[in-house]
């Protein structure tokens, strides 16, 4: 069973201003795929801290999925994507391109995120967006792929 760490980026969830409609969306989503979620945590948008626990969470060697929900569209604090890009070695654009045009087919605003993939030593780090229908939607797309990619990245 693969173990999953979600780090939820947004500013009114974590003031407590808005409820969390996103962990019961992707603990289904990871439960439907034979994942279990290990931790997570809400997160302001802070990019220092989105790198600093990206960093954590790739250092103990233990947690080989590390999921972003949220802060990849447009808004001024939108950071998540830039703060991925700080701490990834490589790029796998072709997980963020696939899963903006799964959306594309379903709603325009796709186009506005952000969102990348990228592998830091052996643990991969994909941003989602931070929208419950967003998360349950990319989910179906990338997590029937995990399998392989943490095959590939552990040899």
């Amino acid at each position: 069973m693969i173990a999953v760490v979600a780090l939820m980026v947004n500013q009114k969830v974590f003031s407590g201003q808005e409820p969390d409609g996103c962990r019961k969306i992707l603990e289904s989503a990871l439960t439907n795929h034979q994942m279990t979620l290990l931790s997570y945590e809400v997160l302001p948008d802070q990019r220092e801290l989105i790198v600093q626990r990206l960093q954590l969470y790739c250092q103990k060697g233990g947690t080989p999925v590390v999921l972003t929900l949220g802060g990849t569209g447009v808004r001024p604090t939108d950071c998540v994507p830039e703060a991925t890009r700080e701490v990834v070695d490589k790029e796998i654009p072709g997980i963020a391109e696939a899963m903006r045009a799964e959306s594309l087919k379903k709603v325009r605003t796709a186009m506005l995120s952000r969102g990348i993939a990228g592998i830091k030593d052996k643990t991969v780090i994909i941003n989602l967006p931070g929208s419950p229908k967003g998360i349950k939607e990319n989910c179906e797309v990338v997590l029937p792929l995990l399998d392989h990619i943490i095959q590939k990245i552990e040899v």
